[in-house]
């Protein structure tokens, strides 16, 4: 079955970085729109980052000039690269593939946590 593998989550401290991979199959990394989202304790999955399949970005205002999402064709892995970090972005990340229509399935990967303490 279809599996999104994450990798790079850790501890850093405040102003570090820390770069999240997530492997995508290929027929997915060809066909879907891939973004990346977070999760707080209680709290609903929020919106981190998007790439479309032609390269377009999107980010979450709290994360924009320090988050850099990107595709690697080579390594077929999304990609994000994750500067300055702050206390706040402590959360779990997931990897997540986009319905491409209503008639397909979404995929997300199992969660990798990032943590920036001192």
């Amino acid at each position: 079955q279809v599996q999104l593998v994450e990798s790079g989550g850790g501890l850093v401290q405040p102003g570090g970085s820390l770069r999240l991979s997530c492997a995508v199959p290929e027929s997915i990394f060809t066909s879907n729109d891939m973004d990346w989202y977070r999760e707080y304790p209680g709290k609903e999955r929020e919106f981190v980052a998007l790439i479309t399949r032609g390269g377009r970005t999107a980010y979450t205002d709290s994360v924009k000039g320090r988050f850099t999402i990107s595709r690697d064709k080579a390594k077929r892995t999304v990609d994000l690269q994750m500067n300055n970090l702050k206390p706040e972005d402590t959360a779990v990340y997931y990897c997540h593939a986009r319905r491409v229509n209503v008639f397909k399935h979404e995929y997300w990967g199992q969660g990798t946590q990032v943590t920036v303490s001192s």
